[in-house]
């Protein structure tokens, strides 16, 4: 159990992080430009990794790292840009917090595990909860914003079951660098055709940026990926959730930016349906000795005493000496 709470701990880094970069994005970062954007995100933080850990993808690595960082970096990324540029910090955060029922989804989709009937309660609960928030009639939300929010929520989703069924072959960091870089390099080509040349970017934005790439990226995501490796899929969704919560407190309280009482029930519904959609717990044994009561063992429970026993009809040859053998 406190293996699984550091491991919580740590994972919890990267949705605080992704909280922080909405804000970040928003108020510092240049909107005309989330192509560049995403390059100077994603490429910066893959090469720094790609030191740290000294490693050349090998084998199938080669082409996991190209679709892995198309879903988790170049399209993930350039969508989670514009949606901060078009929406409320607050808004764009709380998209997101249906994450963890689509990782679910995709997880029935990609790796067989079927959601139970809480599961699709939660996911209703949360849509509805999404719904209040983003349809709140005062104009104030833009409906591209919303699709790009969305549908970052979705590509990522898949990215990351994806990540979590081919973490063999390669550590957290190394399989995290190569996602990054070829992430970047996909996308830098793509941004200089549609946007020319890069962008000329005052201190403040070069600052932001660094923030974004060190913190909200590297550090980020290889916490990220370290917890998909040891934990449920569903558990890091859940623990996902500091992303919306991170949004909309730096949206509220550093922003300026009012949260309407109807949005405030809707985020309470995303929270609640995702607590619905939580993995039910299997029981455990009586006094705590499950694995050992169901291995066939005696009843008593002492596992290696029975052994011991089957060894000591031996001892009857002792009275005839050796030579009885």
């Amino acid at each position: 159990m406190e293996g699984n709470l550091r491991w919580m701990a740590l994972t919890a880094v990267a949705p605080v992080a992704w909280g922080t970069n909405y804000y970040v994005t928003h108020a510092y970062l240049p909107p005309e430009h989330p192509l560049y954007g995403a390059v100077l995100r994603a490429l910066p933080a893959g090469l720094l990794l790609l030191c740290l850990c000294r490693r050349r993808p090998h084998g199938a690595w080669w082409w996991r790292s190209a679709v892995l960082g198309l879903l988790n970096v170049s399209v993930f990324f350039v969508l989670v840009y514009a949606a901060s540029q078009l929406l409320p910090t607050s808004v764009a955060a709380t998209v997101m917090a249906a994450a963890p029922l689509t990782m679910m989804l995709m997880a029935w989709a990609l790796v067989s595990e079927r959601p139970g009937a809480a599961h699709l309660a939660g996911a209703a609960i949360g849509l509805g909860g999404v719904c209040l928030m983003v349809l709140t009639g005062d104009g104030g939300v833009s409906v591209p914003g919303v699709l790009a929010s969305a549908a970052a929520m979705v590509v990522s989703s898949c990215g990351y079951i994806l990540a979590k069924r081919w973490s063999t072959g390669a550590d957290v960091l190394s399989s995290t660098a190569w996602q990054l870089t070829a992430g970047g390099l996909i996308l830098l080509p793509v941004a200089a055709a549609v946007e020319g040349p890069p962008p000329a970017l005052p201190a403040s934005a070069l600052l932001a940026f660094g923030y974004v790439a060190l913190v909200a990226t590297a550090l980020a995501f290889a916490a990220w990926f370290a917890g998909l490796r040891r934990l449920p899929a569903g558990t890091v969704g859940l623990v996902g959730l500091l992303n919306p919560v991170t949004g909309v407190l730096l949206g509220t309280l550093v922003a300026g930016e009012t949260l309407a009482l109807q949005q405030a029930g809707g985020l309470a519904l995303v929270l609640l349906g995702v607590v619905l959609g939580r993995p039910a717990r299997r029981p455990h044994g009586p006094a705590g000795h499950g694995p050992r009561d169901v291995s066939g063992a005696a009843p008593t429970g002492t596992g290696a005493r029975p052994a011991r026993r089957r060894r000591r009809p031996r001892r009857a040859w002792g009275p005839a000496g050796p030579g009885s053998l």
